[in-house]
């Protein structure tokens, strides 16, 4: 029989934070948690592009959903692409 797993308490100082770490986590609910991305590189050029309205909503909506910034959604949609291995040209 599962018991039922502790919820993360909310943390407001460092020293919190840091004091709640050094304890056994194992009785706590991970399943609230979701991926955050820190984005630590400067910001030197920008990007201006012309796209279809609803392509622009359909990603503003999108952006929203998640919490972040519809740039942000666009960069990450970049850095995905670029990521994957290029494609083969066929001879």
């Amino acid at each position: 029989m599962n018991a039922m797993k502790k919820k993360f308490p909310r943390l407001k100082t460092d020293e919190e934070a840091e004091a709640f770490l050094a304890q056994d986590l194992s009785e706590y609910d991970f399943s609230q948690f979701k991926r955050v991305r820190f984005e630590f590189e400067k910001k030197t050029a920008q990007l201006n592009m012309r796209v279809p309205k609803p392509l622009l909503d359909a990603v503003k909506k999108r952006a929203k959903s998640r919490g972040i910034p519809y740039t942000r959604l666009v960069r990450e949609a970049m850095e995905m692409a670029l990521s994957h291995s290029e494609p083969r040209l066929r001879k």
